[in-house]
């Protein structure tokens, strides 16, 4: 199987092999004219040693943190492109006994669990057993009964709890009590009636009795309890040895008992049993293990030919990192910055987006005892796992000071989108007809509808005026800097100015210039700069 570093060297030799065709495109114009985009590549050849060296910038917010926020004992981890880059421990995982956390401590994580359920219920879908937009309660026949707020309310689909949907209230205190709730318990709760707080289909409210529902799916359809299941088919292909919904099921000399602060001291809290709710949260892992979670998610990335996990095929990973259900725009503001963060809930994961970063899949986890939460960059190959065992361990700020970190450092490049051949093709005509119009060369790269939105002659004057204006002599400065395998700009530095060239491609076989824009730009201007949302 290749590892990611030998797709990465892949991937830059494909981009070689893009940039050749655009120079050569005369010479062999079928290869010129395909549509299949090598993947998306990194471009810095040091960029695991500048991630490594920013590691101990990273080890102080966490410590900085750990003491600010009292945590007993903490461990941390930063995956990079399918491994485990950096680990640390930190503290007790036992205060009365003085017993320090290591990297094998195991942690309850809480509702990051959804994410395991959320497979689940993926993998069945694959396997045909089920489809998303099934009523529930064809596989839950206690839903059944259920009374809808409303006569013309839908009948509530497994899509609808795996993106909190459903319409039930938010529920995380009393959902946090659930957990040691037995199988007859859920179903008695189910036969008893659920309020709604939304019709379902409208709005996202969270609901942990809605992924015990889905965790019940999990069993019905599959014949398995949860438990075995996710053991089964998920846990043990992973290798994830550590990984338990039971507590007692953990060595004593590696688990970390939950604290909560009270007074100025650490209190311990019970240790909640396994039950019908274990699939909205009952979960207990280690950092190295999180880490192998975490990696099969960033796995998914670029979409690529070659090998498939065991455990999910790549599309269907991708699928679960995407918005399925929209939330409330929100506004922070540390450190005299003002940030705008927009997203919503994808299969049991949430997806946001920020100033700094365009894609941003996570989910945290919060028990009395214990507090954790994995973030990760799908377009950046990097994400950060924290665990604790304080009571709602709080980790939003240091992760997103962590990022900051790795981001000044000059560590959180994304992947760039490569062109499709027929693309850079394109582009070496489309440069030719700028610098020089000729009608033969026009009509050979438009597609049907490029000269019925502006004539030719039209385009023609307005491109002339541009070139004038630049001075002329206009040249190709750089690669040509792709949105997608259809669509990119490039710049063409000229005598005394410089002009920005687009081309959108048509959907057609072969492929034709459907758009095409020519403005200016100052000499010495990016085609990379944007303006940023933070103020």
């Amino acid at each position: 199987m290749p590892t990611p570093r030998s797709e990465a060297r892949a991937s830059l030799r494909a981009l070689g092999l893009s940039l050749t065709l655009s120079v050569v495109a005369t010479a062999s114009p079928l290869a010129a004219q395909s549509s299949v985009a090598p993947p998306a590549a990194f471009r810095d050849p040091n960029r695991l040693a500048t991630l490594r060296r920013a590691m101990p910038a990273v080890d102080s917010v966490m410590r900085r943190f750990m003491a600010q926020s009292r945590v007993p004992g903490i461990a941390y981890g930063v995956v990079v492109d399918g491994q485990l880059l950096h680990v640390a421990a930190h503290g007790l995982r036992d205060v009365p006994r003085n017993a320090a956390v290591d990297t094998s401590t195991v942690f309850r994580i809480a509702s990051m669990t959804k994410s395991f359920t959320a497979l689940a219920i993926l993998q069945l879908r694959d396997a045909g057993k089920l489809a998303l937009d099934d009523p529930a309660e064809r596989y839950v026949p206690e839903l059944r009964m259920l009374q809808y707020p409303t006569s013309d309310a839908p009948r509530i689909t497994v899509r609808h709890l795996l993106t909190h949907a459903a319409g039930f209230p938010e529920d995380n205190p009393w959902g946090d009590q659930q957990l040691s709730a037995s199988e007859a318990d859920l179903s008695r709760m189910m036969r008893a009636g659920i309020p709604f707080s939304n019709v379902p289909g409208v709005a996202y409210e969270y609901s942990n009795f809605g992924f015990a529902i889905l965790g019940r799916i999990v069993v019905n359809v599959s014949g398995k309890p949860y438990a075995r299941y996710l053991r089964e088919h998920i846990l043990q292909p992973l290798g994830m040895t550590s990984t338990t919904m039971e507590s007692a099921e953990v060595p004593e000399s590696r688990r970390a008992r939950g604290y909560r602060l009270q007074d100025g001291q650490w209190l311990e809290e019970p240790a909640l049993p396994d039950g019908s709710f274990g699939a909205m949260g009952g979960m207990l892992t280690s950092s190295a293990d999180l880490s192998r979670w975490v990696a099969l998610m960033l796995s998914a990335w670029p979409p690529r030919d070659g090998n498939e996990s065991p455990v999910l095929k790549r599309s269907s990973l991708r699928e679960m990192q995407q918005v399925w259900r929209s939330a409330a725009a929100s506004a922070s503001y540390a450190n005299g910055t003002l940030s705008l963060n927009s997203g919503g809930y994808a299969y049991g994961l949430r997806v946001s987006q920020n100033c700094l970063f365009s894609h941003i899949v996570a989910h945290s986890g919060g028990l009395p005892g214990y507090g954790s939460q994995m973030r990760w960059l799908p377009e950046h190959g990097v994400g950060i796992i924290a665990l604790g065992n304080l009571t709602y361990t709080g980790w939003g700020a240091p992760i997103d000071q962590a990022l900051e970190v790795l981001q000044r450092a000059g560590a959180l490049e994304p992947r760039v989108v490569q062109p499709a051949p027929v693309l850079t093709a394109m582009q070496q005509q489309v440069t030719r007809l700028v610098q020089r119009w000729d009608a033969a060369l026009a009509d050979s790269i438009a597609a049907m509808n490029l000269y019925r939105d502006e004539s030719a002659p039209r385009r023609a004057a307005q491109i002339a005026r541009l070139v004038d204006a630049a001075g002329g002599q206009c040249e190709p400065e750089g690669e040509i800097l792709a949105e997608n395998a259809l669509r990119g700009v490039w710049k063409l530095r000229c005598a005394t100015g410089a002009l920005r060239v687009g081309i959108t491609l048509a959907p057609t076989v072969p492929a034709r210039v459907q758009q095409l824009t020519v403005t200016s730009m100052p000499r010495d201007g990016s085609l990379r700069s944007a303006p940023s949302c933070r103020q």
